[in-house]
């Protein structure tokens, strides 16, 4: 199974193109060792959307079929890092081709357009940054990834 982490806007430089850069690096380096092909960060350039939906639309357009999709959402659930993990292996378990992790534009998703077997996930009800939400994301693959990998990073 392949990792990716597809979102809307454009991170060409600063700390957090740092840190994230830094955690998809690491979670690359784990990411063989724990049965899966590979970690990728895809940018969305929303600029031309004129609409939530279009936004939404131009985000999932590239989902192969039998992927998991999961949609970073305020509403969604907020499982543990150690749930994270359980469901990465899982998934990989089942054989899902990929893991598309997306984050939306600065209105979220239009939730008309959201396939129903997507999972929703959220980072807790505040609302955040969209440059932290994807620096958290890139953080947690690399930690779902050290626990699978039993390394030391993870503390219960």
């Amino acid at each position: 199974m392949k990792i990716i982490l597809r979102a809307g806007g454009i991170i060409r430089s600063g700390p957090e193109r740092e840190m994230i850069d830094d955690y998809m690096r690491r979670a690359q380096g784990l990411a063989r060792g724990t049965g899966f092909l590979g970690i990728e960060e895809q940018q969305v350039d929303l600029r031309n959307a004129k609409s939530r939906e279009r936004e939404t639309q131009m985000l999932l357009k590239d989902s192969p079929a039998g992927a998991k999709l999961i949609i970073f959402d305020e509403r969604g659930k907020t499982p543990t890092s150690r749930q994270i993990s359980e469901r990465f292996e899982n998934w990989r378990n089942e054989a899902i081709p990929q893991l598309i992790l997306t984050i939306g534009g600065a209105d979220g998703f239009e939730p008309s357009a959201i396939p129903s077997g997507a999972t929703k996930w959220a980072f807790g009800p505040q609302t955040w940054p969209h440059k932290m939400v994807r620096l958290m994301a890139a953080e947690q693959i690399y930690r779902a990834l050290s626990i699978l990998a039993r390394t030391p990073y993870h503390r219960d």
